[in-house]
């Protein structure tokens, strides 16, 4: 299934999903737009990705994280597109047999996507709108 997807993302369905009968401890982390950001008002916000680049980069977040929390099931989704306040933008699941890993991999899951996948957001406004929190990817040489 996509990381990066289009439609109104379900957080209780992706918990399910990564749930298995031997997990007793679930960590759900949903991210949402609010409408306020740095004291500007915020009525929508849109979502850009290259999708191939941005699905790739999710995907070896989850095997990285598999390596650090190997007892873990780790699920990741992210909207892009236009939302408006309050629609989901992004889901980390996260089930372990024990509170302890579930917590610290979906802490790990949100942090990971927020540093490393390339998304980009778009606040709209009464004042218009304004690109917010690029992410700095890595260069590459210039020797190269």
């Amino acid at each position: 299934m996509p990381r990066l997807v289009r439609v109104p993302l379900e957080p209780g369905a992706l918990l399910e999903a990564a749930r298995r009968d031997g997990d007793g401890g679930l960590a759900l982390f949903v991210g949402v737009v609010r409408n306020v950001n740095d004291g500007r008002a915020v009525s929508e916000m849109e979502y850009e990705a290259y999708e191939p680049m941005a699905e790739a980069e999710m995907e070896r977040i989850e095997t990285d994280l598999a390596g650090r929390f190997p007892a873990v099931r780790l699920l990741l989704r992210h909207r892009i597109g236009r939302l408006r306040v309050g629609e989901v933008a992004v889901v980390v699941a996260a089930a372990a047999p024990h509170r302890e890993e579930a917590f610290a991999a979906c802490r790990a899951g949100i942090e990971e996507i927020k540093a490393r996948v390339p998304v980009w957001k778009r606040e709209w406004g009464p004042d218009g709108s304004a690109w917010v929190d690029p992410i700095e990817l890595p260069r590459r040489s210039e020797s190269c």
